[in-house]
C-alpha cells in the first residue's frame, strides 16, 4: 500500500481479458522463457515449419511490444487462472492480404494443452476485443488447409471461408485458406 492506496500488481496492470479459466494479457519481459519453451517445438509452430530460435522468439516478442504501441493490441500472453503459467498466445495483428490492409485473429498454444478448448476460449475473448474495444469491423484467419484444429477453432468461432491464397515463407509457397468474421455476423454465444 502507497499512502493508503493499494496499488495492483505489476502483471495485473497489463490484463486485456479475462475468461472463466484465462487471463489475456501483454507479454512482459518475464515471459520469454515460458514463451521460447513453447515457440521451440515444431509441431507447435507447424505454420512456419520450424520451431524459433531464441533470437526469433526475441523478435517475435518485441514485435508485439511495437503493436501494442502502434495498434493498441497484438499477441498477447495468455495464463491459465490454474496454474497461473503462460499456456500460449493469442491476439489481433495488422496485416495485408491481396495489398489490402486487415486485421487477423491467430493463437498459439503449447502442444500440452491442446484439446482442452483454450484456443476458442482465448480467441473469443480476442474477437470481444476486436469488435468492442478496438472498433474493428472485419477479422481474418489465414489457416493451412491440413491444420484441421485452427479450421474447426475458425468454424466455432463463425468464420466463413472466402477463398485461398499462396503465403511465401522463407521462399516456400504455403496454400492459406482465408476466413473472415464481420462484426454484425457474431453468433450469439459470444
Amino acid at each position: 500500500m502507497a499512502g493508503g492506496i493499494e496499488l495492483p500488481a505489476y502483471e495485473n496492470t497489463l490484463i486485456i481479458a479475462e475468461t472463466k479459466r484465462l487471463k489475456i494479457r501483454r507479454f512482459n519481459r518475464l515471459d520469454f522463457d515460458a514463451l521460447f519453451s513453447i515457440m521451440k517445438k515444431p509441431e507447435v509452430m507447424y505454420a512456419w515449419e520450424h520451431g524459433f530460435s531464441r533470437s526469433e522468439t526475441r523478435k517475435w516478442m518485441n514485435r508485439q511490444h511495437t503493436c501494442y504501441h502502434k495498434d493498441g493490441y497484438g499477441y498477447f500472453a495468455v495464463i491459465s487462472k490454474d496454474s497461473g503459467k503462460l499456456i500460449g498466445q493469442a491476439g489481433l495483428i495488422n496485416s495485408e492480404l491481396h495489398d489490402e490492409p486487415i486485421v487477423e485473429i491467430g493463437y498459439i498454444f503449447d502442444d500440452s494443452v491442446w484439446g482442452h478448448g483454450y484456443a476458442l476460449e482465448a480467441v473469443r475473448a480476442c474477437v470481444g476485443l476486436a469488435f468492442n474495444q478496438f472498433d474493428i469491423d472485419k477479422l481474418y484467419a489465414t489457416i493451412r488447409p491440413k491444420n484441421e484444429a485452427s479450421v474447426k477453432v475458425a468454424i466455432k468461432l463463425g468464420m466463413q471461408r472466402t477463398g485461398q491464397y499462396i503465403k511465401t515463407y522463407q521462399d516456400k509457397e504455403m496454400p492459406h485458406d482465408i476466413y473472415v468474421l464481420e462484426k454484425n455476423e457474431r453468433t450469439s454465444d459470444e
